[in-house]
């Protein structure tokens, strides 16, 4: 696993790391947020403006992209890096969340687990070979496990299956997964369009265990001897409260690998973020910052505005005075709610960009202060600001 390397370059006394993720499209620094491009698209954000915003990797799911197009057709493109024209990191979500949340259309029993699909009610078994087998397909540079996620509130035995099972499948991910990479080490491979040479790709593991810090440790523990090149925490922003996931979120990471990219899935959360960094994790996704903007929702040093309130019709400075975005550079709050209020898609455009780039921007500062030796102070710093109390 060349292509990957993870080097650790600072350490601070709060536990927040500063590190380069080495992946074929490019180095990544984290402490990172990634923009969620769910069905290979950012929604409200064109795909060469990403750079600009400070995004380095971009997340797509796994579960809608094989429902449509199919991973057939993305591999027949050249994969999701040409497909969607970015030509940075990829990240594909399994799609187990997705497959999990399907409760009433769904069945699971240790071999994988039996689906409807959203788009055309056709029924689809997915083992975790199988899921392998369409993220190589589709050729994100990372791709997580099959796993599955139980639901908030959950009892103990419930969700001590659901964490069995999902260490199971990770060894059996990762045993498809080196088949699939000595397939691609022979040379490209055949699609409909000639050939197709994908990527190398890393494959993380994901800790589940609900809010039960002893079933978060043994799983942490068990994915820590498959060693895989990461870790996703799975199972968390389910409905469960913020004090409650850090108390086990602070006794997953404990137990984690020092060396290895620690990835917390599906939170977005200006002030979770912050405090989760110093928990030590690395990576982050959400839906938040571009689903808010198309709800005329803006992310600022002042906490959340909406967009839609009257007091904002006249008002003519930019979102967030302290922003360096585009958005704030050209655009006063007044024209931002005038165009909401006249259902104008540039709206959800101008709001989406701001969005992600306070997230990004959130980051940047995070890793300088680790940097600097000074993260304590930063969280300091944000929990008394006007954010801190607002997200």
């Amino acid at each position: 696993m060349n292509d990957f390397t993870f080097t650790l370059e600072h350490r601070d006394a709060s536990g927040a790391r500063a590190a380069t993720l080495s992946t074929p499209h490019g180095d990544v620094q984290t402490p990172l947020f990634m923009p969620v491009g769910t069905k290979a698209t950012v929604k409200g954000v064109q795909t060469d403006k990403l750079p600009d915003l400070g995004a380095q990797v971009v997340l797509a799911n796994t579960y809608h992209l094989a429902m449509r197009p199919g991973p057939e057709l993305i591999a027949d493109a050249g994969g999701l890096h040409r497909f969607m024209n970015w030509d940075r990191t990829i990240l594909t979500d399994s799609g187990g969340f997705q497959v999990f949340s399907l409760a009433d259309t769904r069945k699971i029993t240790d071999e994988g687990v039996t689906f409807q699909s959203i788009i055309d009610g056709s029924k689809h078994f997915w083992t975790p070979e199988e899921n392998m087998r369409i993220q190589s397909l589709l050729g994100a540079d990372i791709i997580m496990q099959l796993d599955e996620c139980p639901p908030y509130p959950a009892d103990k035995a419930h969700v001590a299956e659901a964490t069995m099972r999902s260490l199971a499948w990770a060894q059996r991910c990762k045993d498809a997964h080196a088949g699939l990479e000595d397939v691609k080490m022979a040379g490209p491979i055949k699609v409909a369009s000639g050939t197709y040479d994908p990527t190398p790709q890393a494959l993380f593991g994901i800790v589940q265990g609900g809010t039960f810090e002893d079933l978060r440790r043994q799983s942490a523990t068990a994915l820590a001897e498959m060693d895989l090149p990461g870790y996703g925490i799975g199972g968390y922003s389910v409905g469960e409260p913020h004090e409650v996931m850090f108390e086990s979120l602070e006794a997953t990471t404990s137990v984690m690998p020092a060396d290895k990219p620690r990835y917390l899935m599906g939170v977005g959360n200006p002030t979770t973020l912050v405090h989760a960094i110093a928990a030590g994790v690395d990576l982050f996704d959400c839906v938040l910052p571009t689903r808010t903007a198309r709800m005329g929702t803006a992310f600022s040093s002042q906490g959340r505005l909406n967009l839609r309130n009257a007091k904002f019709a006249r008002d003519f400075g930019p979102l967030d005075a302290l922003c360096h975005c585009d958005t704030c550079q050209n655009y006063s709050r007044a024209y931002i709610r005038h165009l909401i209020v006249n259902k104008e898609m540039l709206a959800s455009i101008l709001l989406s960009q701001h969005n992600l780039h306070y997230l990004l921007d959130l980051t940047r500062q995070a890793r300088a202060a680790i940097q600097a030796g000074a993260y304590q102070q930063f969280v300091k710093q944000w929990d008394a600001s006007e954010a801190a109390n607002d997200y």
